[in-house]
């Protein structure tokens, strides 16, 4: 019997020093664009390893995942002693592609408003189609390796990486656009658009004259349920978090205080807790009670 077939699977070392998924059970992430990441590789893997990867990305099993120029690295703790060291790298698009699809963004202006307030318009494919391009890449344009014994091409290791990446694809749509070559700032700057100059759109005479009719609110006890639940109206508002380019901006510019000295390090812990519960509660998918993993 071959090795291949001789190879099962073994219990990780567990860590509490990992970065453990905000999904318990159920869908992992909630925007399509990180969905679309994750089901790009679940059609390319086998349940079981997928499961273990699953379990592996909640228990906190991968202890770093750093972004670099067209790749992401990351460690995972398996059964050995040593964590595996995992790479994912995605071709870039030249200049000449980056070219063609900036030509079309800039011929529609809703999708250049959306990306400027940090959204992922869902159309956002068309354009790389029109530019006959793949904004996801595809098996030539994404090389991944883990030095796990595991024969397969994509591992349990890999599996739980990808995860927690469509989670980092979740909080940040950007990220795919700098694996392919380009950040935010730079293809907005290419557009020829600022943050502060969109302008509003003018109104027409009709519109200017309608008068919105408002109706007899509900009691509080009838809308308590939903009291803290955006309208309808928020349905498809969409906000970018992004960490800021100096870390504690507030803690350094108010300096530290002559009656708490190290000020700064005991406030940056909170800051740190505060943030990362701030970011769960705002990407946390929403799970029924009837799903399971």
């Amino acid at each position: 019997m071959s090795w291949y077939y001789d190879f099962k699977p073994t219990r990780p070392i567990e860590t509490d020093q990992g970065i453990k998924a905000r999904s318990k059970r159920g869908e992992f992430v909630k925007n399509w664009w990180a969905t679309r990441w994750i089901k790009a590789m679940e059609r390319v893997m086998d349940s079981g390893r997928l499961q273990r990867g699953r379990s592996y990305a909640r228990k906190g099993q991968v202890l770093s995942l750093e972004e670099g120029q067209g790749r992401m690295t990351a460690k995972v703790q398996g059964s050995q002693r040593t964590p595996y060291k995992i790479t994912i790298e995605l071709t870039p698009l030249t200049e000449k592609d980056w070219e063609k699809v900036l030509a079309v963004l800039a011929a529609r202006p809703y999708f250049v408003a959306q990306l400027l307030a940090g959204e992922m318009p869902p159309e956002i494919e068309e354009v790389f189609q029109a530019a006959r391009l793949d904004l996801f890449p595809g098996k030539r344009e994404l090389k991944q390796t883990c030095n796990c014994p595991d024969p397969a091409s994509v591992c349990k290791h890999l599996a739980a990486v990808h995860y927690i990446l469509a989670e980092r694809f979740d909080e940040d749509p950007f990220l795919l656009f700098r694996l392919r070559g380009k950040t935010q700032e730079e293809i907005l700057a290419s557009l020829g658009t600022g943050a502060g100059e969109l302008e509003t759109p003018a109104l027409s005479g009709a519109e200017v004259a309608v008068t919105p009719e408002y109706g007899r609110a509900p009691s509080l006890s009838a809308s308590l349920p939903e009291f803290w639940q955006p309208g309808a109206e928020l349905a498809h508002f969409s906000v970018h978090i992004a960490p800021p380019a100096e870390p504690y901006p507030l803690l350094v510019r108010l300096g530290e205080p002559d009656f708490f000295p190290e000020a700064r390090r005991w406030l940056a812990k909170a800051y740190d807790v505060v943030s990362a519960t701030a970011v769960e509660l705002a990407f946390q998918p929403e799970v029924t009670e009837n799903e399971t993993e």
